[in-house]
């Protein structure tokens, strides 16, 4: 089954590469451009991850990371930031909040894939071992 990655961010041509890019890899993208749609979407759909932007109108993606890892349904979604927020301090407080990956543009999309598949492959070693035990 295709694992089903949520792309959120406010510029249409990141959107549009990072989407282009992940379904070549065989990966199901669904997306959002902006905060409120990207809640919204995540209800219906359901993502095995989400990549998403900081700086957007409205809600941000801070913002949106501390309101799904509050929820009980959405708090184990693996979440990457894919921002311009290159300071240290941003960095810091996206992995506090519960990201699992905190990467900057512009970006190398080997690395985002890279990224991609040591969660997913982090998520099936932990379900096979707990079908073993």
């Amino acid at each position: 089954m295709k694992k089903k990655i949520l792309v959120v961010d406010d510029e249409f041509d990141i959107v549009d590469i990072v989407k282009i890019f992940l379904e070549g890899k065989g990966y199901e993208v669904v997306s959002a451009y902006n905060g409120e749609d990207a809640l919204k979407l995540i209800q219906k759909e359901k993502p095995d991850l989400i990549i998403l932007d900081v700086l957007m109108p409205g809600i941000d993606g801070f913002e949106v990371c501390q309101k799904l890892k509050s929820e009980k349904d959405t708090m184990f979604i693996p979440i990457i930031f894919l921002t311009a927020k290159d300071q240290l301090a941003d960095k810091w407080k996206g992995l506090f909040m519960g990201a699992v990956g905190y990467i900057t543009k512009p970006f190398e999309e080997e690395r985002l894939l890279g990224k991609i598949e040591k969660i997913f492959e982090q998520i099936d070693n932990g379900n096979n071992n707990e079908n073993e035990s």
